[in-house]
């Protein structure tokens, strides 16, 4: 797994302080009444914004998560996704019991399961590769596996406010759980790859790989692009969480979702009060 690089240029206070708040935030499990101060104007500062909460926070980065941006939600970037981090204290292996996933939700906050397909980069992507197409990311060689992303923020209203204080907070991401492998991947047709939300005993979504725009491999491929772009380049061993693929389920403290894949395996969670 990749390591965090050096600490980003100190940019202004007011993007430390807006990191600061929602570190702080998440340490004590509690929750914000508002974005803690000005929203960035661009996805390019939202992530100055975020690399320096991953420097502020005691733990390594292990993935990534990915997530879709809306085309009227789009800045002049272009980028139509959007990547928070996934930390190595926040990864669950799924063993058949129920996974305690943390939530701020309880606090105040937001709270959400996803359905995911993800990757785990069996080899370094090239450091002065910048942009990656589909084709170009499936040569990369990598395994899949089926997972959940625990999507919370003490922010409740995160989702509301857009990409750009998504993208502020961690990506609104509190974790991933990773469950059984899929094996031969870019062998299989995606319409086959389906999965089904539940929580509490109610189907609450389905779908599969064709959900996400572009499919996996499109995925992919903004992942490495934009960490490259970022300075981080994916290394062997990372982690890809490629998107949503039955929708974003809300939970709360105490409720159980099962995610089911397909011929793949089910993945069993309930929330709990995070801090």
């Amino acid at each position: 797994m990749s390591n965090d690089p050096g600490k980003p240029d100190l940019p202004p206070a007011g993007l430390g302080e807006i990191a600061r708040q929602f570190v702080s935030a998440r340490l004590r499990g509690g929750s914000l009444s508002d974005f803690p101060g000005l929203i960035p104007d661009d996805l390019e500062t939202a992530y100055r914004v975020q690399d320096l909460a991953i420097s502020q926070w005691d733990d390594r980065v292990v993935g990534w998560k990915v997530g879709y941006i809306a085309a009227e939600r789009r800045d002049s970037s272009g980028d139509d996704r959007l990547l928070g981090p996934v930390f190595s204290r926040k990864l669950w292996n799924a063993t058949g019991a129920i996974v305690e996933i943390p939530v701020f939700s309880g606090a105040g906050g937001f709270a959400a399961v996803e359905a995911e397909y993800v990757l785990q980069l069996q080899a370094d992507a090239p450091v002065d590769q910048l942009h990656w197409s589909p084709e170009q990311a499936e040569a990369l060689p990598a395994r899949m596996f089926i997972g959940v992303e625990v999507a919370s923020s003490p922010l409740a209203t995160i989702n509301v406010l857009g990409p750009l204080a998504v993208v502020s907070d961690f990506g609104n991401n509190n974790g991933l759980i990773l469950g059984p492998e899929v094996p031969a991947w870019t062998t299989l047709d995606e319409p086959s790859l389906r999965a089904q939300t539940e929580i509490e005993g109610e189907v609450v979504g389905t779908g599969g790989a064709t959900r996400l725009p572009g499919g996996l491999r499109a995925a992919y491929a903004f992942a490495l692009s934009r960490s490259a772009q970022r300075g981080r380049p994916l290394k062997k061993g990372d982690l890809i969480a490629t998107g949503n693929a039955t929708g974003i389920h809300d939970i709360a403290v105490g409720q159980q979702a099962v995610i089911r894949f397909t011929g793949y395996g089910d993945i069993s969670c309930k929330a709990v009060a995070a801090g």
